[in-house]
């Protein structure tokens, strides 16, 4: 019971973070140098290990749909199964993991140290509300660069995929067969609804990290309880809203 009132109180405190940060949002403009930074630190120093991991998942796909799929002479239907769920499934929630271990952890360990040594309670003595200075241009630069990591993803994975299906010598399937049958079954539908369960797990992770980064009491023992916590909670959110959104975009 103590644990979900927990998980409660954080839910409702981070909205209110959410609800205090959109309050500024007049003032990104004066934040633009402070969000590009944040859309390189998310975006371009996230991208190598994205590209990495999405080519050698859709090569696994491929090479483990194959096998099945040669059984049942249906091996013209990889390149859609492989499609469809990269683009669906495995893109934006790879990518949000691949945030919530890399950027999340980084954003709750920067903003819990800023807090143990007294940085924010600097910044508001100076009159500098730390969700205008540090929430809201991450807010905007996750909202901006998660689709844009969720589009790589896609096209590594299905290129992976595809060099697997062409030389793999049980499967055997030519690059245009296999991008062909990708293109009859796969909608824009399927690839925009990719991309809004990238943008909204994204902004939940930012949000979440942000507050327990911000809510952080103790001393330096406390930032990585503070970090492992931030990371657990934005994993287990991504795993539990992907059924709710997933039920909402069929």
């Amino acid at each position: 019971m103590k644990q979900l009132t927990a998980v409660i109180d954080h839910i409702g405190s981070a909205v209110l973070l959410l609800v205090r940060s959109l309050k500024f949002v007049p003032t990104l403009p004066r934040q633009f140098p402070r969000f590009i930074e944040q859309c390189y630190l998310i975006g371009y120093t996230t991208l190598p290990i994205v590209t990495i991991l999405s080519f050698f998942i859709g090569s696994v796909l491929a090479l483990q749909s194959g096998y099945s799929m040669e059984n049942f002479g249906a091996k013209q239907f990889i390149g859609t199964l492989v499609g469809l769920s990269m683009t669906r499934e495995l893109g934006p929630v790879m990518v949000a993991i691949l945030l919530a271990g890399r950027v999340g952890s980084a954003i709750t360990a920067e903003l819990a140290s800023m807090k143990v040594y007294q940085e924010i309670d600097a910044l508001v003595t100076m009159n500098i509300p730390p969700e205008r200075m540090l929430v809201l241009p991450r807010l905007a630069a996750v909202l901006v660069m998660m689709p844009v990591l969720a589009i790589i993803a896609n096209l590594c994975g299905w290129y992976g995929g595809a060099l697997v299906c062409q030389y793999t010598h049980f499967i055997s399937v030519d690059s245009e067969s296999y991008f062909a049958a990708l293109k009859r079954y796969m909608g824009w539908k399927d690839i925009t609804d990719g991309l809004y369960k990238a943008e909204f797990f994204g902004f939940v992770i930012v949000l979440v990290c942000c507050h327990i980064g911000l809510s952080t009491r103790g001393g330096p023992r406390e930032i990585g309880a503070a970090v492992t916590r931030a990371v657990v909670t934005s994993l287990i959110l991504i795993l539990v809203l992907d059924y709710f959104v997933t039920k909402a975009l069929i």
